[in-house]
């Protein structure tokens, strides 16, 4: 019910977003003289690797480098209340009002793009963009702003698993014959439980189907699910604890860590990272199934349009194109960076050598999303 209502108010916005967006603009210009445009909220939906990027490096190397300028975060843990904000954006930009931040990163950014909830930016206000992949650009839709991306990767125990699963197939049998040694969180408490769903859905899916489950939505292609729910019901009985789902994605690499599990889906940004630090141990690997692949792809900022504060926004946004900042990402979380490799330092070009973030399989839209994760409730665990 929930999600019909918020359709329903997307549908408005559709039409009306645009215009809005001009009427916002001046508000913006006339903010600027009086410095409180210097003033930015960021809302984050996301775990608490995000928080920790935003808050404790850049936000600060943004506002050593601009001074002046001071960043707040407004912070949504698992992106929880993802359906409100959206519901909330969508009133403030339809009332004119203040939606009491400036830029957005979440999932469900591409969402509120398509309903003319954002300020579409150019190369001529966003110089960096000139230097990302046009086809990521696009995927943004109106208003998207790339600005790191990571995947969802198969991490395993060497000690345990000489050879991991290489496809999806391998990797459902590898589950049923080593009961209790994998695990993937609930998918409405991180991406790579939901990454995992999301992959065993559309092995039964046509490619022209889960193109329409990504760009948008189609409850139709949705009835499609039923085979994949079933089989991961199945799975019950071989998982963790014989059914029990991690809370977030950080759960399932403790678990990994400690030894209590061999195999389970992961986010390549915090695997590397914990890698650095010595929170997972150098025995724990990771490999990418195939057949179809885990799911990846680009992070979205956006600006709401009915914000006052969008020329500082553009400037934040600017900034963490710049080297330096895609430079932060990857030291800090080992994200993958959206802009041109021979721009960033050695290190970091070595690293991301092999990433191709233009062509990773992106996630479902996020209302499909919210869509699986209710399904996936109701249908999967303690069948």
């Amino acid at each position: 019910m929930k999600t019909s209502r918020l359709l329903a108010s997307l549908a408005v916005v559709t039409a009306a977003g645009l215009a809005l967006a001009g009427c916002a603009q001046s508000s913006s210009a006339a903010s600027s003289t009086d410095g409180s445009d210097k003033k930015l909220t960021v809302f984050l939906s996301a775990d608490t690797n995000i928080q920790d990027l935003w808050q404790k490096t850049l936000i600060p190397a943004f506002e050593k480098a601009n001074p002046g300028y001071t960043v707040s975060v407004d912070f949504d843990l698992h992106g929880l209340h993802d359906q409100q904000t959206v519901a909330k954006l969508t009133a403030a930009t339809l009332q004119k009002k203040d939606p009491g931040y400036d830029l957005v990163d979440a999932g469900f950014v591409a969402q509120v793009a398509a309903s003319g909830l954002l300020t579409k930016v150019t190369s001529a206000n966003v110089p960096g963009l000139a230097d990302v992949p046009k086809d990521l650009v696009t995927a943004g839709g109106n208003g998207g702003i790339p600005y790191r991306g990571s995947s969802v990767v198969l991490a395993y125990d060497t000690k345990t698993v000489p050879t991991p699963p290489k496809t999806l197939d391998d990797l459902l049998a590898w589950i049923k014959a080593h009961p209790g040694k994998f695990a993937y969180n609930s998918p409405d408490t991180g991406g790579s439980g939901a990454a995992f769903v999301s992959t065993v859905l559309d092995q039964n899916l046509s490619d022209a189907d889960r193109t329409k489950l990504v760009t948008g939505t189609d409850p139709s292609v949705e009835s499609g699910w039923d085979k994949g729910f079933a089989t991961l019901a199945s799975l019950n009985p071989y998982v963790y604890q014989k059914g029990v789902y991690p809370n977030g994605n950080n759960q399932v690499l403790d678990l990994l860590s400690s030894g209590q599990i061999s195999v389970a889906p992961v986010w390549s940004d915090q695997f590397i990272t914990g890698h650095k630090n010595g929170q997972i141990p150098a025995n724990i690997a990771y490999t990418q199934i195939s057949d179809p692949s885990l799911t990846g792809g680009a992070s979205y900022l956006g600006i709401p349009s009915a914000s006052p504060r969008k020329a500082g926004a553009e400037k934040l946004v600017s900034w963490l194109l710049t080297p330096a900042a895609q430079g932060l990402v990857s030291d800090s979380i080992s994200g993958y960076p959206v802009i041109a490799l021979d721009k960033l330092p050695a290190a970091s070009q070595a690293l991301f050598k092999d990433a191709d973030i233009a062509h990773l399989r992106p996630s479902y839209f996020a209302t499909v999303s919210a869509d699986m994760n209710k399904a996936w409730a109701q249908k999967v665990p303690g069948k």
